[in-house]
């Protein structure tokens, strides 16, 4: 990770100062540098905390959501006390906290942060004996106030197409007994979901969570990969006409407590190409309008989040953020329960040096100056909102003095051009034919 933003994480959690002194350490001439450009007619923003509403036409109880959330991290995967530090620095933050595929805990609940309930293909927490989804579990916890929305998690960037894993070193049998499964052995989610098994059947697993959790925001997670796959989805809203209230788009990049090497490294596309296909996927059948986007990896400054929300992104979640802010020293012994900073652990000499009073203070901190910068940012520029980012804003040196805008790099689909079968894309063509709302392949 770029030094320069872990130390600026590290800054803005202790509440320390975030200024640099003389100009920038990057390269501004080599390909690749991206940068905003401003106004000479700034505006002065005075709203610096602004929310977003999630809440489609099926949905009953719409969320307003912060710009910067925290993404999934299960635990197990993170200590007890790193998740009441996390959930108690939303609280007093006002913004919201992912569970993670490993369920929902009472460490979730403690302090009263609001909750996204992540359902992954292991269904913890709402599984019944064979491991198969529980409506009754499932509809006792999601209509707590506390959780806000639902997320199905159908891949992760970091080991797409592969299930999640929890070391057995890292087992407890409190964890056993939040997720439902047996000790002894590394938890290992199966790498797909047995509740569905096409478009069509994803979404009408949409409809029944809506239903179950008394109408709140349901949405799905993945990372792209297949993108016919993704075309299925979106020609099976035609045709049942449901709607998830958000997809959040998971970036390769991602990180995770625990994954083997080659999906790591070699599986999956990027967050900015992820965001950009399903923006204009969604535009492409005219449903952008009802579903908003998540985008979830390495974000760490208000300039990534900027960057991406020009690319299409409603909101974005950062896990790697959050962990820095909590005191993660990337020490990288997440997957061995060595954790030295009591994060990534289940070993209680360790978790139990964790403050949890003093670093959910931190994770606020970071949120706040993050947003705040976020803002000044967008005054800077002449924006009067985040929802007037678009392409034209993000600058990119494409080699020599050749510069480009996003504009000019991902060109924007025609509204519609999917649904109605004109003026598509060659490049889309054959992967929209390929599409079907009745199953993946």
């Amino acid at each position: 990770m770029n030094r320069e933003f872990r130390a600026l994480v590290y800054q803005r959690a202790k509440k320390q100062r975030d200024t640099r002194p003389f100009g920038t350490q990057f390269d501004v001439y080599r390909s690749g540098y991206e940068w905003i450009n401003h106004s000479l007619a700034p505006i002065e923003i005075t709203d610096k905390h602004p929310r977003i509403k999630f809440g489609g036409p099926g949905c009953q109880k719409p969320y307003l959501v912060s710009p910067l959330n925290i993404s999934a991290m299960s635990y197990g995967a993170l200590s007890q006390s790193a998740i009441m530090a996390l959930n108690k620095g939303a609280k007093l933050g006002n913004f919201s906290h992912n569970t993670g595929e490993g369920g929902l805990s009472p460490y979730h609940l403690k302090y009263g942060g609001d909750i996204v309930w992540q359902i992954g293909t292991g269904y913890f927490s709402c599984r019944d004996e064979n491991g198969l989804f529980d409506k009754d579990l499932f509809a006792e916890k999601a209509q707590l106030d506390i959780v806000k929305m639902i997320e199905i998690k159908l891949s992760q960037g970091a080991k797409p197409g592969h299930g999640g894993i929890l070391p057995a070193a890292k087992l407890t049998q409190e964890i056993a007994d939040i997720r439902h499964v047996p000790m002894g052995a590394a938890v290992v989610s199966p790498s797909s979901h047995s509740a569905f098994d096409s478009p069509t059947g994803l979404l009408e697993f949409v409809s029944e969570l809506r239903t179950l959790s008394g109408g709140k925001p349901v949405g799905f997670k993945l990372c792209i990969g297949n993108k016919s796959e993704f075309l299925g989805i979106c020609k099976a809203m035609l045709a049942t006409e449901i709607y998830p209230d958000f997809i959040t788009v998971d970036g390769a990049e991602g990180g995770t407590g625990a994954a083997p090497i080659e999906f790591t490294n070699s599986v999956g596309t990027p967050l900015r190409d992820g965001v950009i296909f399903v923006n204009n996927a969604l535009l492409g059948v005219g449903l952008r309008q009802h579903i908003r986007i998540i985008a979830s990896a390495k974000i760490l400054s208000a300039f990534h989040i900027a960057r991406i929300m020009a690319l299409g992104a409603d909101t974005v979640n950062s896990a790697r953020g959050m962990m820095l802010a909590l005191g993660c020293v990337q020490s990288l012994s997440c997957n061995t329960d060595e954790c030295p900073t009591g994060i990534a652990t289940q070993n209680p000499a360790r978790y139990k040096s964790l403050n949890v009073s003093d670093k959910s203070k931190r994770v606020a901190n970071f949120h706040q100056a993050t947003v705040e910068a976020l803002m000044d940012l967008l005054g800077a520029c002449g924006v009067q909102s985040l929802d007037e980012l678009d392409l034209k804003h993000i600058y990119r040196r494409v080699g020599g003095t050749n510069i480009a805008t996003y504009e000019d790099l991902y060109p924007a689909v025609k509204s519609l051009c999917l649904r109605c079968g004109m003026d598509i894309p060659k490049d889309w063509k054959k992967i929209w034919e390929a599409a079907s709302a009745d199953k993946w392949h």
